[in-house]
C-alpha cells in the first residue's frame, strides 16, 4: 500500500507538498477547515527561491502567465521624494536564464495552478474540517473527533496553527505577538505614473508606511489587478475605522499625491484587511509522523517579502528528503537540518530589518536614510542586497 500522508492547510505550501508527494506515488489528504479549498489573502511577490520550487514542479510558465514580472523594488521618503531603497534583481550574481527573477502574483493565482495541478495527480481533499491537534499520525478536529492514523502528518496550516503552537509549547518557546500589521487591499492596476515592473513604497519615518505591488490578474478575469498596503498598529486599528475613510484617505493622499485614484477603488473599511503579525521559529520542526513548514514552523513580519517564498523551500526540501531517504525518521532529520540556517539567518534578518521600516520615533528610519541608504550605494552593496531580498543568503537550493 502506498504511504499515506495528512497535509493540514490549502495554501501555496500545502498544495505545492501535496502535489509533489502525489507525484512520489504517495496517498495524499489535503485537510482544509474553509467548505471548499479557496486562496485566502492578497498578492506577494514569488522570489527566485519560489520560482525554482515551481521550475522543478513544471508549473512556471503557467503561474508566470498570471503573474507581473519585477525587475525592482524602491521606496522614498514622502515630503522630500528621496529614494532611500532601491534594490534590483539584475544585481544578483546569478540572475535566473529567462530573466524573471521575480513575479506579483494574487494568491488565486497560484491557488488555481497548483490546486488544479493537485486534482490531476489525484490528490484527496477533506474539508469543513478544521484541525486541532495533531499525535501518532491522527488528526483531531475541533470537535474531538479523531480521524484515521496516517504515516505522517504534515502542518501548512499558518502562522497560528494550534499543531504548531503545541509543538513550540514543548520545545520551551513562544510566539510572539508584533505590534505593527498592515491593511491590504486588492485594487485594480492604477497604471501610470506607477511601474509596472516595480513594488513601490513611500515612507513618513518608519511610523507611516505604504506600498502598491503589480499583481498580475486572477484566473478568472484579464483585469490587471495591484496590492495596496498601509503600515498600522495593530491596537490602533479601532482608532482608525472611528476616524473614517476620508480622514484616512486625505493622510495617505498628503504622503503620496499620486494614490489619489487608487484610493477612490477603495469604497469602504470592508475593502481592507488586517493582517497581524507574530514572530516564531521551531527549533526542531518535526516530531514522531510529523513535519511543520511555512509559516507554522517559522512567521514573521513580511518586510522581506519570504514568507511564501520560505514555504515553498520547506515542502520541496522535505519532499526531496521524503524521497531520498527509505527511513522517515531520517527523512524528517534531513528535512530539518538542510533547512536551520537559512530559515534562522531570514528570522533574524526580517526581525533586524522591521524596526528601520515599522516602528515610533525618528532615530531609526534617520538612520535607514542617512547611514543605510548611503551604505547601499557602495560598489558591493547592490549585489549583497538583492541577494538578501530574493533569499539567496546560504541558498539551500541544490546545485
Amino acid at each position: 500500500m502506498a504511504p499515506s500522508v495528512a497535509v493540514v492547510g490549502a495554501g501555496p505550501t500545502g498544495l505545492a507538498l501535496a502535489l509533489m508527494l502525489a507525484r512520489q506515488g504517495r496517498r495524499v489528504v489535503v485537510h482544509e477547515r474553509f467548505d471548499e479549498p479557496k486562496p485566502i489573502g492578497a498578492g506577494f511577490m514569488l522570489q527566485p527561491t519560489g520560482l525554482h520550487v515551481l521550475d522543478r514542479l513544471e508549473l512556471t510558465d503557467k503561474v508566470a502567465a498570471l503573474g507581473q514580472p519585477l525587475n525592482h523594488l524602491f521606496g522614498r521618503e514622502a515630503r522630500r521624494r528621496r529614494i532611500v531603497l532601491d534594490v534590483r534583481y539584475s544585481d544578483l550574481k546569478s540572475p535566473r536564464p529567462d530573466g524573471v527573477n521575480a513575479l506579483g502574483v494574487h494568491r488565486a493565482a497560484i491557488f488555481h495552478v497548483l490546486h488544479d495541478a493537485c486534482l490531476a495527480e489525484g490528490v484527496q481533499f477533506e474539508t469543513s474540517r478544521e484541525i486541532a491537534s495533531a499525535s501518532d499520525g491522527r488528526l483531531t478536529d475541533a470537535s474531538g473527533a479523531i480521524g484515521p492514523q496516517f504515516d505522517l502528518v504534515v502542518d501548512a496550516s499558518g502562522a497560528r496553527s494550534p499543531i504548531a503552537r503545541d509543538l513550540l509549547a514543548k520545545q520551551g518557546g513562544r510566539r510572539h505577538e508584533l505590534e505593527w500589521g498592515a491593511l491590504w487591499a486588492t485594487v485594480p492596476w492604477p497604471g501610470d505614473p506607477f511601474d509596472a515592473t516595480a513594488l513601490e513604497q513611500v515612507y513618513r519615518g518608519a511610523a507611516r508606511m505604504i506600498g502598491v505591488l503589480p499583481v498580475g490578474a486572477r484566473p478568472d478575469s484579464p483585469d490587471r489587478l495591484a496590492t495596496f498596503f498601509w503600515s498600522l498598529k495593530s491596537a490602533d486599528h479601532d482608532y482608525w475605522l472611528r476616524a473614517g475613510m476620508e480622514r484616512w484617505k486625505a493622510e495617505v493622499r498628503g504622503l503620496w499625491p499620486e494614490v489619489a485614484g487608487l484610493l477612490e477603488t477603495i469604497p469602504d473599511p470592508e475593502a481592507l484587511t488586517l493582517a497581524r503579525y507574530g514572530h516564531h521559529t521551531l527549533s526542531l520542526p518535526v516530531a514522531d509522523r510529523l513535519a511543520v513548514v511555512g509559516d507554522a514552523a517559522h512567521s514573521t513580519s513580511p518586510q522581506l517579502g519570504q514568507g511564501v517564498n520560505m514555504g515553498l523551500l520547506d515542502a520541496f526540501t522535505l519532499a526531496e528528503a521524503l524521497a531520498t531517504h527509505a527511513e522517515l525518521d531520517e527523512a524528517l532529520t534531513a528535512y530539518a537540518r538542510i533547512r536551520r540556517w537559512h530559515v534562522r539567518l531570514y528570522q533574524a534578518l526580517s526581525m533586524g530589518f522591521t524596526p528601520f521600516y515599522q516602528a515610533d520615533g525618528q532615530a531609526l528610519p534617520w538612520v535607514r536614510d542617512h547611514v543605510l541608504g548611503k551604505l547601499a550605494r557602495l560598489p558591493f552593496a547592490a549585489r549583497i542586497l538583492a541577494a538578501t531580498v530574493s533569499g539567496v543568503l546560504l541558498d539551500p537550493r541544490p546545485r
